[in-house]
């Protein structure tokens, strides 16, 4: 086909989490020939097997459509992106690679939380946004209500709303015909200087590094020349293609284009997503605008369970680093667990997506601790420091003032729910902001809370709390000063880093107790007895104790002098205390994470 930069059109499909996006991408493979009947399957585009398990996108996809009209042959090249919070850096990536997006809405259940997120992304990136009811088949649906929440809570015109069925093929040539006739073609020049945008990258064990590029200027093809601006490193392009939906070698990849290149890289820190491939010998360049760097949310340390495993643990660190620039790692030691890595994640989902990815793909055994997060501490000298994990907190005598992570919160659900989500939000020391009704059925509140009361298991007791009806999205809005203690947990008379908590002192002593007691119940018994310790400081605010297995010394004993009883009783309690001095206590991974859950168990 040949070359017409008016006759192409980049778009993503953006939503909340199960709105139906990998559907309608399929539909749309299924509609345009790319993908025949009898390679058609469901979630084509999601290709790692864990997110066919879980039945959710995780990491966006690039698929090159060819879409033919009575006006001529039209590219449309879709970027699906994941719906879930965790992975909205995903998302922003996505959009950038594009003019235009398709903003999916579940026509029973409504514009939710990150419908509203997903949406100012797109406007922040100036993209047309065509907005599209989804799901119109179920005998719930109710899309003339669910258009006007579009107009109330996005501002889009409930007229522009396409009605569809993505699992049934309802209205999709008429979405396909919104693309081409709503988002305008890219802007760029293919006689200019080439300049392409890395919006993503895999690593693949024999090609190296695959970069996947938007072109904005220029042209690239097989045997360029070429160079990151990031790095100044120079390269000859080895292949260059588009997905279609596989990996499928073009001659060239032209401005306003979407595909992939290869330059045989090997060292996976020479290519940056959000870097600029420009010619070789150019040097006025301009770069293009590339990506915000990921704040982590949530750190936890990750440490293999074989201590030898550390360096095949870097590698896997690496590898997956390529393929998931939005999460960190630094290497770090605990006394209890020996040699890891101290990595951060945009929230819980996603480090549990990570921690499943590196156990899978590299088969390393992972003990991973319990999550945090990050705050800020002033010291008495002036200095402020963060600090990512309650190991790393100096002494009392030193902090003049903590703070904490507060993010601006926004719940959607029935009103029905209104009371229960205001109830959980302050029993989370959340602070309300606003209410709004988006519909007489449909609220939103926003509120002001903690990260830390949020991040752990908040979500799933929203889930609970509301039927599944309630969704939440939020936002870093700063650190503000809290009254918050570093609790130590000490077994067997030695503080292990890797269970000590920052919280709130209003509920230190409380939860300070369900963690012993929880640690009681996830930590085998041992021949000797263990005593388990929470602390604040030099006092103890909570103990339970472990009883050690016992043996039955005098069991051959028939008869006789009590005298020789007491001698076997004596002996055996004095190796026990041996053993208490010198033993090791086996501590488990579901140990590091029964300090978890922040919730009162039956």
């Amino acid at each position: 086909m040949s070359y017409d930069i008016s006759k192409i059109r980049n778009f993503s499909i953006i939503a909340h989490i199960d709105h139906g996006k990998s559907t309608l991408a399929d539909r749309m493979l299924l509609l345009t020939g790319m993908v025949s009947e009898r390679q058609f399957q469901d979630q084509f585009l999601d290709d790692l097997d864990i997110e066919r398990e879980r039945g959710i996108t995780i990491k966006a996809r690039a698929v090159r459509m060819n879409y033919t009209r009575p006006d001529g042959v039209y590219t449309l090249n879709l970027i699906d992106t994941p719906g879930h919070v965790d992975f909205s850096y995903e998302v922003s990536r996505s959009l950038k690679a594009c003019e235009g997006a398709l903003l999916l809405v579940d026509a029973s259940q409504g514009v939710e939380a990150q419908t509203v997120a997903n949406t100012h992304l797109a406007l922040e990136n100036n993209l047309t946004i065509i907005p599209v009811l989804n799901k119109i088949d179920l005998p719930h649906a109710r899309p003339d209500e669910v258009a006007e929440e579009v107009e109330h809570a996005l501002g889009l015109d409930a007229l522009d709303c396409i009605l569809a069925s993505a699992k049934l093929g309802t209205g999709t040539d008429e979405i396909l015909a919104a693309i081409i006739d709503r988002i305008g073609p890219p802007q760029g020049d293919a006689a200019a200087p080439l300049r392409a945008l890395i919006f993503d990258a895999v690593y693949n064990d024999y090609r190296g590094v695959i970069a996947y590029v938007r072109v904005y200027d220029g042209r690239v093809s097989r045997g360029a020349k070429i160079k990151m601006l990031a790095t100044g490193q120079r390269y000859e392009v080895e292949e260059v293609g588009t997905f279609c939906p596989g990996m499928t070698p073009v001659e060239s990849l032209a401005a306003g284009e979407v595909g992939y290149v290869i330059t045989g890289v090997r060292e996976l820190r020479e290519v940056r997503v959000g870097d600029t491939i420009a010619p070789a010998k150019s040097e006025s360049i301009t770069p293009l605008p590339g990506f915000r760097e990921p704040q982590p949310m949530v750190y936890c340390g990750l440490y293999p369970s074989q201590n030898q495993g550390f360096e095949a643990l870097r590698k896997a660190l690496d590898r997956l680093s390529i393929n998931d620039s939005s999460f960190t790692y630094e290497p770090e030691t605990s006394t209890a667990l020996g040699l890891g890595f101290r990595c951060g994640f945009l929230g819980m989902l996603h480090m549990e997506i990570v921690q499943e990815r590196l156990e899978r793909e590299s088969g390393i055994e992972l003990i991973q601790t319990a999550p945090n997060v990050t705050y800020e501490i002033e010291l008495t000298n002036g200095d402020v420091i963060r600090v990512r994990s309650a190991a790393d907190a100096p002494d009392s005598g030193r902090i003049k003032e903590w703070r904490e992570p507060i993010v601006r919160a926004r719940f959607l659900a029935p009103s029905e729910y209104v009371g229960t989500i205001m109830r959980l939000a302050e029993e989370r020391r959340a602070e309300f902001v606003k209410q709004d009704y988006l519909s007489p059925t449909r609220v939103s509140l926003e509120y002001d809370v903690p990260l830390a009361e949020i991040v752990y298991d908040f979500f799933d007791t929203l889930k609970g709390s509301t039927r599944g009806y309630g969704t939440m999205d939020y936002e870093l809005i700063g650190y503000f000063p809290a009254n918050l203690v570093k609790v130590s947990i000490l077994i067997n008379g030695e503080p292990v880093d890797a269970l000590s908590v920052i919280m709130h002192r209003s509920v230190s002593q409380a939860r300070g107790r369900r963690m012993v007691q929880r640690l009681k119940k996830n930590i085998p018994r041992h021949m000797f007895q263990i005593p388990l310790q929470a602390a604040i400081g030099g006092k103890i605010i909570a103990r339970e104790t472990i009883s050690p297995m016992k043996k039955d010394v005098t069991a051959k004993c028939y008869g006789g002098d009590v005298t020789r009883k007491r001698k076997l009783w004596e002996k055996q309690k004095e190796g026990k205390k041996r053993m208490k001095s010198i033993g090791q206590v086996a501590i488990p991974q579901e140990a590091f994470l029964a300090v978890l859950s922040i919730r009162d168990e039956d």
